[in-house]
């Protein structure tokens, strides 16, 4: 089958000791002629701003250092002898009795005087997690901001507070973020505040590339500027309402979503899976490898020219190239071929249409509905689709990859 065209339609971090007091009572005794206390060896990490919506990895926290404590001594006691020189790290060779390094979390007590309580506090040190926590990726969001944040939390990758808390967990969203449902822009803001959080913590909350992100790129830019279209004289304002588009989100559209939309990668390839938003070949034509493919779209959006930005929308609006059975195993493993992985996740195609539940343009009859409980794996097990069809009363999938078999 031949590739349709559509423009309707469709971690955990390490654990963490609680902080302790501990007391411990003093036994009244002669006074301690001296008393020592270590500090930290080596250099003490300093804080730095949180990493931007896509940071280079998490912040380090200062450890705290450790306060030497003189106790006073009172005026009936002998003068204290001098303190003896308490040999360091640095100074130790194999042959030095009687020297024990001082770990760098144990506590230290300080003595005001006999039958002082002494407090003793334990102080954590954060211990960075070991590899790449869970992948997890989101389908077709569509401006259904309560259903997406319904989701992230039943995967526990956000609080109550709608606030990152899933660590070093990866996150990719499959792009398609406005239009049809209430609240575009409020999706798009909590994207872009969970990617600081995630960075922060140590994961990433990322996205990629969709054709209503174009379509919403060009209603801005170009409103009714004419357009070559394959049906003649098009706009992008026009084809934007007639795809869904929400005028309060067009109101609320800022600067800086316009900027974080345009640097969006339209691919990427993460534990053998390539993430793409379309289940299309048209990637191909933008290059042989997934950097060249989000160096050129790149490139041709900063061209700020309507033509070549409604031919990216026209192009990455095709679907269904992997759905026929004798077709589409072929379609996917061209993309595979090219740019690695063995399976393919996308979004763009809602399953219901990939079913054949409801009708489509393309004139198939629609078969009674079934609920969608998860993603659709097809074309030999070789693609994953992942819009569950939430502007039809369907499912926004959140899923956790490799799916289990």
């Amino acid at each position: 089958m031949v590739e349709g065209s559509m423009t309707q339609g469709a971690g955990q971090g390490p654990a963490m000791r609680t902080e302790t007091l501990r007391d411990f009572r003093v036994p009244v005794t002669e006074p301690a002629p001296y008393a020592v206390s270590a500090g930290l060896d080596g250099e003490v990490p300093v804080y730095g701003e949180y990493p931007a919506y896509y940071g280079e990895g998490p912040v380090v926290p200062p450890r705290p250092g450790y306060a030497a404590t003189v106790p006073a001594q009172p005026d009936h006691a002998p003068p204290a002898p001098a303190a003896p020189p308490v040999p360091g790290p640095e100074d130790q060779d194999e042959d030095f009795e009687g020297y024990t390094p001082t770990q760098r979390d144990l506590p230290i007590i300080g003595r005001g005087g006999p039958g002082d309580t002494v407090q003793v506090q334990y102080v954590p040190e954060e211990i960075a997690a070991a590899g790449p926590g869970p992948l997890y990726v989101v389908g077709d969001v569509h401006g259904y901001l309560d259903e997406l944040v319904t989701e992230l939390q039943a995967q526990n990758l956000i609080d109550a507070d709608r606030h990152w808390s899933a660590g070093n967990a990866r996150l990719w969203f499959l792009g398609d973020f406005t239009d049809r449902g209430p609240d575009g822009i409020g999706v798009i803001d909590l994207v872009m505040r969970l990617s600081a959080e995630a960075a922060a913590s140590g994961g990433y909350c990322k996205a990629l590339m969709g054709n209503h992100e174009l379509l919403l790129i060009g209603a801005k830019r170009f409103g009714d500027t004419p357009v070559a279209s394959g049906a003649g004289t098009a706009t992008f304002q026009a084809a934007w309402l007639l795809n869904g588009g929400q005028r309060t989100d067009m109101e609320r559209l800022e600067d800086v979503h316009l900027q974080w939309m345009s640097r969006l990668d339209a691919a990427v390839l993460e534990d053998g899976h390539l993430l793409l938003h379309s289940d299309t070949t048209a990637y191909l034509d933008y290059g042989d490898s997934v950097e060249d493919v989000n160096d050129t779209i790149h490139e041709l959006l900063n061209r700020n020219d309507a033509d070549i930005t409604w031919d990216l929308f026209r192009k990455f609006t095709k679907r269904f190239a992997f759905r026929d059975e004798e077709t589409g195993p072929g379609a996917v493993r061209e993309l595979l071929d090219t740019y690695g992985g063995g399976r393919v996740v996308h979004g763009h195609s809602p399953i219901p249409y990939l079913l054949g539940e409801v009708g489509t343009e393309d004139g198939d009859e629609p078969r009674g509905p079934e609920a969608v409980d998860g993603p659709h794996v097809y074309a030999q097990g070789l693609a994953i689709a992942m819009d569950g069809g939430v502007t039809m009363a369907g499912k926004l999938l959140v899923v956790q990859l490799p799916l289990s078999d």
